[in-house]
């Protein structure tokens, strides 16, 4: 009855919809009138004159969506929400972009069929995504293969020797998340892929397996020195700063001046160690946890599990033959290493070919990471293969096998994440962060910037779904606001003001990350759940409680008071410590369960 009464409200709300696009269009009808009469009569005018005419035609050229450009994210996020059906929600909220892009009340057709042909044939033909849906497969048969082997039963016999309990479970997750900082996909599928088997054992949640692969993913890889997100963060800071006249220092410097102003990457894995080490959840995870620990059941019941879950007897071990640990260490070494070594390589060219430094920072900053991952995850299928042949412990069509069966896991991660390209397609054709940008934008004061830029790029991350995607668009467009808003103010000197500029760059990055790990349309939020083996929507609404917490503490307690002045370790520390006071005083003990 209650989906019944929901399906008419969402009639009732396209039906409004549809209106209102009706009379965007009329709107944009009689607005293109306007500007085309105005070209018309500024036709004869001096040649002086043509270049802010073309400045303003490419203006208007642009896509400008206005209100209804959020539309397509709320429909996703809304229906995956109330349905759980994750797929159909996506497609439908790439569907109503799609109409809107149309402009007519009729364009629910046109948009139907261009959300195949436009939107996900683009999001599939970008080579970058491909990388992606390339290594994201590749991986998840390497896990296949070194669970078909029995590495990974000889990491788990390992793990639990010292893992004996769900705590120290938890412990050992996160700190292999933490030491696989290369890369935020790479982090993912590994860790969820390895320790699934040794958390089931623990009776750890799947849904907080999920939550500790999600924060230790992007906010690692986000801080640490070198790594793939680096590279690409650096490239966008060094766009910005070309944009400001007579600011000399360089980007790689920068980036490092702003890692003390990212309080919610690391607070959220102050917050994360602190969940683990104490043993306290609260709110819907406190749920899962005691579900799991009194009653085996590792999921919420109804739940939509990966596919993995269906592949599992699949990958059982053959009788008789060991487990060893190298089986599946030695795999994943080779692909930590290549992938470093990939980074370094094909870093190093460019630089050569550029005339760019050959400092280390500027090799990562040139590498192409996509290409140093598919090295990667080919030369690990290549050694696992190799290592199950070499001790005869499967035949090649044993390996080959278990190969599909992991990548045949992998199904549902890679149609996901091709529906959130789509939807991200579908927001800049609509502008949707423009119309954020300029919304949020107006009379700002220097100690203001930093705040709203952060409120900014969560809100555009969360619609959007994807972190990188957010730090590309607003990094050009924040920086020299916030040079701009300083250079104007008249407060004190530039100097004095730098943390203005570094926070600014910090938040950028750490609202991104921010609104990932809320959203349920973000990529590394679809893999974290596919991964862990958890339904996504138990995911986010597990996950997003903690997110929370951590970003209004940074918000309130980090980003604001070093606005105006506070230094940023006074910040960090009174964070931490009221993160870890929450934790007592609101979270609950979780007991602990046999391991089974």
């Amino acid at each position: 009855m209650t989906k019944r009464l929901l399906l008419r409200y969402v009639g009732l709300l396209l039906l409004v919809f549809g209106f209102a696009v009706a009379r965007a269009q009329a709107q944009t009808a009689d607005s293109s009138t306007v500007e085309e009469t105005s070209t018309v009569q500024q036709a004869d005018t001096e040649t002086a004159d043509a270049q802010p005419e073309a400045a303003a035609a490419e203006e208007s050229d642009s896509p400008d969506g206005g209100w209804l450009s959020i539309l397509p994210a709320l429909f996703a996020i809304g229906l995956a929400l109330i349905f759980r059906q994750v797929v159909v929600s996506l497609f439908v909220g790439v569907w109503v972009g799609a109409w809107i892009v149309t402009g007519s009340v009729f364009g629910f057709i046109t948009g139907l069929w261009s959300t195949m042909d436009t939107y996900i044939l683009s999001a599939l033909a970008n080579s970058d995504h491909a990388a992606i849906i390339i290594f994201s497969l590749m991986i998840g048969g390497v896990v296949g293969i070194i669970q078909k082997n029995g590495g990974t039963a000889g990491i788990v016999n390992v793990v639990t020797r010292w893992a004996k309990s769900a705590r120290r479970g938890q412990i050992a997750t996160a700190l292999l998340g933490i030491a696989i900082f290369f890369d935020d996909y790479a982090n993912t599928l590994i860790v969820g892929g390895t320790m699934r088997p040794i958390t089931d054992r623990l009776k750890i949640s799947r849904e907080k397996l999920a939550y500790l692969v999600d924060s230790t993913a992007a906010p690692v890889a986000s801080l640490a020195l070198v790594t793939t997100w680096i590279g690409y963060e650096v490239g966008l800071i060094g766009d910005a700063v070309g944009q400001i006249d007579g600011y000399e220092e360089a980007a790689y410097s920068i980036f490092l001046n702003s890692i003390p102003y990212s309080f919610y990457p690391i607070l959220a894995i102050v917050f994360l160690l602190g969940v683990t080490l104490m043993r306290r959840d609260f709110g819907p995870m406190l749920k899962a946890e005691r579900r799991a620990r009194t009653t085996g059941q590792l999921f919420e019941p109804g739940s939509q599990i990966a596919a993995a879950e269906a592949e599992s007897s699949a990958l059982e071990p053959p009788e008789g033959k060991p487990h060893r640990v190298w089986n599946a260490a030695i795999p994943i070494l080779v692909l930590i290493a290549v992938v470093l070594g990939g980074l370094y390589v094909t870093g190093r060219s460019a630089m050569l070919e550029e005339g760019g430094s050959l400092s280390l920072r500027d090799i990562i900053a040139g590498a192409d990471s996509y290409k140093a991952m598919l090295w990667g995850s080919l030369a690990a299928v290549i050694v696992a293969v190799l290592l199950s042949l070499g001790q005869r412990i499967l035949t090649l069509t044993q390996a080959m096998e278990a190969w599909y069966a992991g990548v045949r896991s992998m199904l549902l991660a890679i149609i996901i994440l091709i529906l959130a390209w789509s939807l991200s397609n579908v927001n800049d054709a609509l502008g949707t962060a423009d119309f954020l940008v300029n919304l949020l934008s107006d009379t700002l004061s220097p100690e203001m910037v930093p705040v709203i830029v952060f409120v900014l790029a969560a809100a555009t991350a969360f619609a959007t779904g994807s972190s990188w995607g957010t730090m590309g668009i607003l990094m050009p467009l924040v920086v020299p606001l916030a040079w701009g808003v300083l250079d104007a103010s008249e407060t004190g000197t530039m100097a004095e003001h730098s943390h203005i500029l570094y926070s600014t760059v910090a938040v950028v990055l750490a609202g991104a990350v921010w609104g990932d790990h809320c959203s349920p349309i973000s990529d590394t939020t679809i893999l974290s759940s596919l991964a862990s083996g958890c339904d996504l929507i138990d995911h986010v609404r597990t996950q997003l409680p903690y997110a929370m917490v951590v970003g209004v503490a940074a918000l309130i307690i980090g980003t604001v008071p070093t606005s105006y002045g506070v230094p940023w370790w006074v910040s960090m520390a009174a964070g931490a410590a009221v993160l870890l006071g929450i934790l007592r005083f609101v979270g609950q003990p979780v007991e602990e369960a046999q391991a089974v």
